[in-house]
């Protein structure tokens, strides 16, 4: 409605997938069981951008969810036009920058042409190319200025004019890429797992000249990412970080805080893994996987998904299946297009759409679409989604070549997690007041304890290097929570004494009384004398009242009875 002129309006809605059904907009609840979560924006042109995390859908479920998310994206362009027509204001006219002279661009062009042609259609034809054509064409920097001359600027601009008028023209006409590949074809690839030693899991994956390292680290439960959006509050206990430093697409750039372009592509990839992860109840490690990008031409976020499930592999994290990435690309003119699998960085710049497909051999996991042109058709898009599956598969087959199954066991460098249940109202018991029992626990074992209850029943996860500070810790929970039975036998601490017995310590925290009489088959006058404070003692459970207090005896149940419950007095 403002005075802004654009080729708009767009719309977007939100589909899922329940029960094969679609779903527009689908709830929260809705969506935790939906096998699609797919998020299209369009105009009434065609489909502008696409968003989607998916639990293997098919292509043709997905593409059926575009189609339905266009008829729901026109309802809500109509308001949005109708609107328009009773408040919206007449656009703005903003003047157009003046043209560059058209004898002066045309010199530079009749220059360049032969040289860029000669170029294009070379392995390892890049931007550099054009720029080193381009610089070939500046005035040496001790010319004389000459009026009305094209600035270096300039000269850069028309270069990159011709060359993306050629290099679309040789790829849509001539249907020969920029690096002299068919249309369908990928870059070399390779892929290897377990390069650095000291890791808990680590895997190499390139294609051409993107080479990304996935390096995977696992710890306790405890180390889960906590996010609180306006959303809903989660314990994230799958996370990835995508780097891509400067270095790795050759440029001398400082290090700085990650931003949009890295975030958004470690979202991706986090995205396209997600649904392979096995669940907490089966693998209740924290996973961080970092994915480091050293060398970058093209797709970037899809090498990390790649090589993450081969680090994840190469941890041992028991993946459902493996999942590939590939980014397709497209150019047009007019009614011809063409569709671009495993597109460089340069084809990204100078074609029409970067479309990000994931999943397994099974089905897609995850989609990102963006694009340059008005619209796409569902033509288009159900080419790109086939031409994704049959290099995806290419792409899966190199990478179980080097891994094909999950590591059986973990690095001897993860840490240990034992995990068990505990009664609901025990786990105060555990933790204690203010945390007492339980950090002195984990001081006592050196083991990490994390204690959820977002089930409905009290899970525990013991996690420690060292197996015995586990066995150490899970011991003495399973003793807090035990309810005492008469007859079993324990070794315990002295911790008070009485006239009329002591108080002895068992399973890490309950006390019981052993009564004088008790104490021992002879006649015990004085309870001191027989025992001190902190001295062990072996008792047995002579029965727990309902109050909770726990009879002991120092003197076995069976020579109670046969002996009667008392000792005979002198």
């Amino acid at each position: 409605i403002s005075d802004i002129p654009w080729a708009g309006p767009i719309a977007a809605v939100r589909m899922g997938l329940v029960d094969g059904k679609y779903m527009v907009n689908p709830t929260y609840e809705e969506r935790e069981s939906s096998k699609l979560d797919l998020i299209v924006s369009a105009s009434d042109n065609g489909v502008v951008m696409v968003e989607a995390g998916a639990n293997e859908a098919t292509e043709e479920e997905t593409l059926e969810g575009m189609k339905q998310a266009q008829a729901e994206v026109k309802k809500l362009v109509g308001v949005i036009n109708d609107l328009v027509k009773e408040v919206g204001s007449k656009k703005a006219e903003f003047p157009l920058p003046a043209e560059l002279d058209a004898a002066k661009v045309a010199e530079v062009e009749k220059a360049v042409e032969p040289l860029l042609k000669k170029a294009l259609g070379q392995d390892g034809f890049d931007k550099k190319d054009i720029h080193e054509i381009a610089v070939a064409q500046f005035p040496a920097d001790d010319a004389e200025p000459v009026e009305g001359a094209l600035t270096n600027s300039e000269i850069e601009k028309v270069v990159n004019d011709v060359f993306t008028k050629l290099a679309r023209k040789m790829t849509i006409t001539d249907e020969v890429r920029l690096d002299g590949r068919e249309l369908t074809k990928i870059r070399e690839l390779t892929a290897e797992v377990d390069l650095l030693p000291r890791t808990h899991g680590s895997a190499m994956f390139q294609r051409g000249e993107t080479q990304v390292l996935s390096v995977t680290t696992l710890g306790s439960p405890a180390l889960g990412q906590i996010i609180e959006s306006m959303e809903s509050e989660e314990n994230k206990h799958y996370i990835h970080h995508y780097n891509a430093p400067p270095y790795s697409y050759g440029d001398p750039g400082r290090y700085g805080f990650p931003g949009r372009r890295e975030i958004g592509h470690g979202a991706l990839a986090e995205r396209a893994l997600f649904p392979m992860l096995p669940s907490q109840a089966d693998f209740p490690y924290t996973i961080q996987v970092v994915s480091e990008v050293m060398s970058s031409n093209g797709s970037t976020s899809q090498a990390s998904v790649c090589g993450s499930t081969l680090s994840l592999m190469s941890a041992g994290v028991p993946l459902k299946k493996p999942v590939a990435g590939i980014a397709m690309g497209l150019m047009t003119d007019g009614d011809k297009h063409v569709v671009l699998t495993d597109i460089k960085g340069i084809e990204d710049h100078i074609g029409d759409m970067d479309f990000k497909v994931a999943g397994t051999r099974d089905g897609i996991t995850a989609l990102q679409m963006d694009i340059k042109v008005a619209g796409i058709t569902f033509d288009v898009l159900e080419r790109a989604l086939a031409q994704a599956k049959v290099a995806r598969l290419e792409i899966m087959d190199v990478m179980v070549a080097a891994i094909d199954t999950p590591r059986a066991t973990l690095s001897k460098y993860a840490p240990k997690i034992e995990q068990f249940e505990i009664p609901m109202d025990m786990i105060g018991g555990v933790i204690g007041p203010g945390g007492k029992i339980i950090k002195a626990i984990m001081a006592d074992t050196g083991a990490q304890i994390d204690i959820s209850d977002d089930t409905g029943v009290g899970v525990v996860n013991v996690s420690s290097p060292d197996q015995e500070s586990i066995d150490k810790a899970v011991r003495t929970i399973k003793g807090i929570v035990h309810v005492p039975e008469a007859g079993e036998e324990h070794e315990g601490t002295v911790v008070r004494v009485e006239n009329y017995g002591c108080f002895v310590e068992i399973m890490g925290g309950k006390q019981g009384l052993v009564h004088v009489s008790r104490m021992s088959k002879e006649f015990v006058q004085d309870a001191s004398a027989l025992v001190k404070v902190g001295e062990k003692v072996k008792v047995y459970v002579k029965g727990v009242d309902d109050q909770g207090r726990i009879d002991l005896s120092m003197v076995s149940l069976t020579e109670l009875r046969d002996n009667g419950s008392r000792p005979p007095r002198r």
